[in-house]
């Protein structure tokens, strides 16, 4: 099979079906148009895996099922209209992550970072920005930064975070819970030729970070 360097535009025609369609029945119907869209998100997913491997330590890549977990959201929709994946780094000095989200409208992005770590990995970010936050500032700060990404992202504390004093002079970043970065992309340019390499150039910049 030949390199897929973007996402054809049969794979957002089936998203933008099955939103319209989202129940069982009609996926049951549609069931080899799935087959094929999802076969060739993962042949897209596989190019931009290849390009990981060189550029980061990656342990591993995972795409996420179409299937939704209804039981205690109230949108009992049971599939999502979208097709996603991630790669988690390699051994446990490496931490942070990367995602990737395809859907039509202009919702197709990247992202990258701690994702609601867990507390012990939330406390050692923490204690590393009262240390010395010059080099996180001076990240995202960056001309490069700002370029790709615009701000850091994440859910943040209302206040400050225990132990921290709220007058402290950084507590902009000890309140956030998550860090992360993301980029948004057209659907025009999911569907060009050079979307894998544009996906790779984004993850590249979150390296820094």
């Amino acid at each position: 099979m030949a390199t897929v360097t973007h996402l054809d535009k049969s794979v957002f025609k089936f998203l933008k079906d099955i939103e319209k369609n989202n129940n069982r029945d009609w996926f049951a119907e549609n069931k080899p148009t799935y087959v094929d869209a999802h076969e060739h998100f993962k042949a897209l997913a596989e190019t931009i895996n290849a390009g990981m491997q060189k550029q980061d330590h990656i342990e591993k890549m995972k795409l996420y099922r179409i299937y939704r977990d209804v039981r205690f959201p109230k949108n009992k929709a049971p599939y999502k209209n979208s097709f996603s994946g991630g790669f988690s780094r390699a051994t446990k000095a490496l931490r942070g992550g990367y995602y990737f989200h395809l859907q039509p409208g202009g919702k197709s992005m990247v992202g990258g970072g701690f994702w609601q770590p867990e507390a012990s990995d939330l406390q050692r970010v923490r204690e590393e920005i009262a240390c010395d936050v010059a080099p996180l500032r001076k990240i995202l700060n960056s001309a490069r930064f700002k370029k790709h990404f615009g701000k850091l992202e994440g859910q943040q504390l209302k206040t400050a975070p225990k132990g921290y004093p709220k007058d402290h002079p950084d507590i902009d970043l000890l309140r956030y819970k998550s860090f992360v970065v993301s980029h948004y992309f057209t659907d025009e340019e999911v569907l060009s030729p050079g979307f894998a390499e544009e996906v790779l150039k984004y993850f590249k910049a979150t390296r820094p970070f």
